[in-house]
């Protein structure tokens, strides 16, 4: 981080990819993006980024990576009185920046999707992308029910136990990103867009008393440590005040800027696929198997996304396995198999653990339920392995991770995204409150708040997800009657279960206080 780039930078014109302002797909829209596409790299340098001197302008902050939590950032920034100003790079090769995706109601759901939050949505109807997701195809959930294949317990919450409308949203992560990306389209926002990959990442140690040899004010900023330097694999060289990288679990703003990491790979790989029912399906479901937890969750239009986590083995065989195998396999996991299904006072079995409910009956809507039959599947399946990651920082000097690039974590309860929007949302805000107090944005005082805030959050829920990964990988008695005491716990117990709910729609409180 501390070398010096002995070279001049002389400025060059580069190629930049100009977005088209459509946020809808049409045949016409189709015909004009591809027209588009022809001509997206047109050679161009505005007189915002090169000076009649031959001086580069600085960015004030620069996105490595522009998937969904890089381009929340994006948004945040754009939609906030005190950063809509800032002039903003965001570099990435993906795709979906330098074509934006045709999204098509009719077309079956993508497998990739995440759950929101109801912060996370909130956080969309601040910024106001959440009206872009609305006109895809998406679907609320108001209910969940978790149970596990001892058939010892199961819990059941709904949306009604804390007065709230939902307990999240389910979209696919094409939507979400181009929701963002319409949103920010809509604005005056100052962005430049690099389809291009970061090489090389520098930063001279601050000092005021270097003597620079350059009529170039950039190059003074920079050889004083007021700005870092980014090279790309085009050949483009730019300069910021602010890097943030958004760019992963394999991050390479994280490693080129030295941030240490902690974590372990999980012996677990997660199956990924749309499936389609034969009624509506309005609830998430997710039961707890000898090798792994296996989610249904609802995605709208007769649709469910399956997230099976399963050992590395077994998720090769089911990649390859014929659709209609693959069908009565999720069935089977769903269903009876592994073991029967958890029992109810309604079914005339109090159980060993009718003590923590006391005299409280179960009404109809809180018995056991079998999740809908899967019909027939509906998307390739993908696989993917599963591990957890957390940087030991978040921020140095001009340089700050959110989302993936500081943690990663196990997707049984599909948090990993909503810690993202949050790292994205609570940045935002932070550099705001120092805009308001003229600090300079990469200072590491300023990026330290953003650290201390984030870290408690992320290593919390981490914790927990880590814990229930843990405890649910090993099949053994005592454990087992445990894991059912805790189910029957949060069912029966109305402020643990009120508790659990909150922090899980993203409220930062313990799950054990309310």
């Amino acid at each position: 981080m501390n070398r010096v780039i002995a070279r001049k930078v002389v400025p060059t014109y580069h190629q930049i990819f100009k977005l088209s302002r459509k946020q809808f797909c049409s045949d016409e829209a189709a015909k004009s993006s591809a027209a588009a596409a022809s001509s997206q790299f047109n050679q161009q340098e505005s007189d915002a980024n090169l000076s009649l001197t031959g001086n580069v302008q600085p960015y004030d902050i620069a996105i490595v990576g522009g998937g969904m939590v890089g381009m929340a950032l994006a948004c945040s920034l754009a939609t906030t009185p005190l950063t809509k100003h800032l002039r903003v790079a965001i570099i990435d090769s993906s795709p979906a920046l330098a074509n934006k995706p045709c999204i098509k109601r009719e077309d079956p759901p993508d497998p990739r999707v995440s759950t929101v939050t109801p912060a996370t949505i909130s956080f969309f109807k601040d910024t106001g992308a959440w009206q872009y997701v609305q006109q895809h195809r998406h679907a609320y959930f108001d209910k969940m029910q978790v149970w596990d294949y001892t058939s010892l317990g199961y819990t059941k919450y709904d949306a009604r136990d804390v007065d709230k409308e939902v307990l999240g949203c389910v979209v696919e992560n094409k939507v979400l990103h181009s929701s963002l990306l319409s949103r920010i389209e809509d604005t005056d926002f100052q962005k430049t867009i690099y389809h291009s990959r970061l090489t090389s990442m520098s930063l001279h140690p601050s000092s005021s008393s270097i003597v620079v040899d350059s009529t170039a004010p950039t190059e003074a900023s920079y050889a004083r440590g007021r700005l870092a330097k980014l090279e790309l694999s085009d050949g483009n060289s730019l300069y910021a005040k602010l890097v943030v990288g958004s760019d992963g679990g394999k991050s390479q703003v994280r490693e080129l800027a030295g941030f240490k990491t902690t974590g372990w790979k999980y012996s677990q790989n997660a199956v990924i696929c749309t499936v389609e029912h034969s009624v509506e399906n309005y609830c998430a479901w997710q039961r707890f198997l000898p090798a792994g937890p296996i989610a249904l969750l609802p995605i709208g239009d007769k649709f469910s996304n399956i997230v099976w986590t399963m050992n590395p083995e077994e998720s090769s065989d089911f990649k390859s396995v014929k659709e209609d195998d693959f069908v009565k396999a999720v069935n089977h996991a769903l269903d009876y198999g592994y073991g029967p299904h958890p029992k109810s006072s309604l079914q005339g079995s109090a159980g060993m653990f009718s003590w923590l409910r006391g005299n409280v009956a179960i009404l109809a809507n809180e018995s056991f339920e079998i999740p809908p039959k899967v019909v027939k599947l509906a998307s390739e399946r993908m696989a993917f392995p599963l591990s957890l990651m957390h940087a030991n920082e978040y921020a140095s000097k001009r340089v700050v991770l959110i989302g993936d690039a500081a943690h990663t974590v196990h997707p049984l309860a599909g948090q990993g995204v909503n810690l993202g929007f949050g790292d994205a949302f609570a940045l935002s805000r932070i550099i705001a409150e120092g805009i308001a107090v003229g600090m300079d944005i990469g200072e590491v005082s300023l990026l330290k708040k953003y650290e201390a805030e984030r870290k408690l959050a992320n290593m919390t829920m981490m914790a927990i997800l880590d814990g229930f990964q843990k405890a649910y990988s090993i099949d053994f008695g005592p454990l087992n009657i445990l894991r059912a005491a805790a189910f029957h716990g949060a069912h029966f117990i109305s402020p643990l279960k009120r508790s659990i709910i909150s922090y899980a729609s993203g409220e930062q409180r313990l799950p054990l206080f309310y």
